[in-house]
Order: C-alpha cells, then structure tokens, then sequence
C-alpha cells in the first residue's frame, strides 16, 4: 500500500468497498434473514465498529505514507496494549510480567518515534497516527468480540466494511481526494490488496474473533512486524535505521510477553 500511486484515503475506501462489493451477494441471499433479524443494539454496535476500522485505515494508511513501513506497523500493533487497557478497565487482572511487557514496548514507541523526531516532523507524524490506528484498531477489535457472539461472520464483515467504505468515501468527497481516474496497474494493485490484506487478512480476523480471544489473535498479527520490515526493505528499498530496529525488537517482545501472560489468573491474597 506504500508503493501505490493512489490517496491514502483513497485506498482505505476502495479496499472496503472492493470488499462490500464481492461479499454482499453472499449475505443478501444466504443471510437474509440473519439480516433482517439483526436488533438495533447489534446494528449499533456494528455500525460503530466498522467507524473505528474507517478510522483505522485512514490513519494506518496514511501512516505509511509519513514514516517507514517498519515503524508504522510496529506502532499500529500497539492494539495489544490498548485491549489490554481495556481489560484491565472491566476488572481483568493483570499478571506482572504483563506490566513489564507494556513496559517493553512502550520503550520501544520512544526509541521509534525518538529517532524519527531526529529525522524530520513529517515521519514523527505518521507516527501519531499510526498510534492512533493502533487505537481505533483496538475498538473495533473488541467490538467484534461482543457482536461476533451471535453474528455470522459474513454478515457482521460486510456491514462493518460496508460502513467503513461510506465514511471513508464521504471523507476523500469532503477532503477533495480523487478516488477515480487511477491507471489500470493502480486498479489491479487495489484488487490485489482487497483480496490479500482485507479478504484473507481482515475477514479471517473477524472469523477468529468468534472462538479465540482478541489477545491470541493479536499475538498472531504480531508477526506482521518483521514481515512487513523485510518487504518493505526487499521491495521499497526502506531501511530504518539501527536505533529503529532496536525499538522494533522492544515492541515485539513486549507485546508478545503482554499476549502470553496477560491473561493467566493473578493470585489473590490469602484471608487474614
């Protein structure tokens, strides 16, 4: 998404609409009546949720555009930190080593975004952003937890990119971002990202999210860090900095020691 000669915004709305479009015959016909039958706190919190992911894409997108592929993946995948947050806000007790490894990684955001302060404004920019990708990843995230409880996950997947592809659209017309009149190597590059990043990468999350934890399924995203390095430095000839990559092995392995421990049971203390 880096490399395409396409609006950040843009992009984010075509993924979404691409999207919608391939999956609504699906739920029109074989989910009509699940449709039908949603309530409105359902649709509500649907609706919301497929805001944050609008949210999410506009600002992430955007991100890559400011500051490296590295750091912009890295910091978005901060959504481990901020559901944690918000477990920890409903009651959910967090082991020490938990702590620890949001300790690391916030660590990791300092060194990242310290470096691309040294570097120039803009990239310290897409940093913000990104981070702020990474929180409204976490809403939907949990969002999703709740509706995909009682929510095929083809239905809830095409009204949140449906509602993701809407506001996103209403935002380029209001902003005056082109989203037409791309060269046909641009279109099948979107197609290309529609069916990879947001068919095979998003709609699985939203699949997953019905029988594992968002805290497992984050641990797995994880691994999206080093990947998207390597591709970025392979093919966009993108090569942080060696401070960067120290605050991507702090991010990494602090976020994977808040997934694997933040949810054991922490004692309680003996009665007097």
């Amino acid at each position: 998404m880096a490399g395409l000669a396409v609006p950040a915004l843009a992009v984010s709305m075509w993924r979404n609409a691409m999207a919608t479009g391939l999956l609504a015959p699906v739920a029109l016909t074989r989910r009509r009546a699940e449709l039908r039958a949603l309530d409105r706190r359902t649709v509500a919190m649907t609706v919301l949720a497929g805001l944050c992911l609008a949210v999410h894409f506009g600002t992430w997108v955007t991100s890559l555009r400011m500051t490296s592929v590295a750091a912009a993946t890295a910091l978005v995948s901060l959504q481990v930190v901020w559901v944690v947050a918000w477990d920890r806000f409903t009651g959910v007790r967090l082991a020490p080593l938990a702590w620890a490894g949001l300790a690391l990684a916030l660590g990791g955001v300092l060194v990242i975004t310290g470096v691309d302060v040294a570097t120039s404004t803009r990239a310290l920019a897409g940093d913000l952003l990104a981070v702020a990708g990474s929180i409204s990843v976490a809403a939907y995230t949990v969002l999703g937890s709740h509706v995909r409880r009682g929510v095929s996950t083809t239905t809830y997947t095409v009204c949140c990119y449906g509602t993701a592809a809407l506001a996103l659209l209403l935002v380029c017309l209001v902003a005056g971002v082109r989203v037409v009149g791309f060269p046909p190597r641009e279109w099948g590059l979107l197609v290309v990202v529609t069916l990879t990043a947001q068919l095979l990468g998003h709609s699985v999350f939203n699949r997953l999210l019905d029988t594992i934890s968002p805290m497992v399924v984050s641990l797995a995203l994880l691994l999206e860090i080093p990947g998207a390095a390597l591709v970025a430095a392979a093919l966009l000839g993108q090569v942080p900095a060696l401070a960067v990559f120290g605050g991507l092995v702090l991010v990494l392995g602090g976020l994977a020691l808040v997934v694997l421990t933040a949810r054991r049971p922490v004692a309680e203390p003996a009665a007097m």
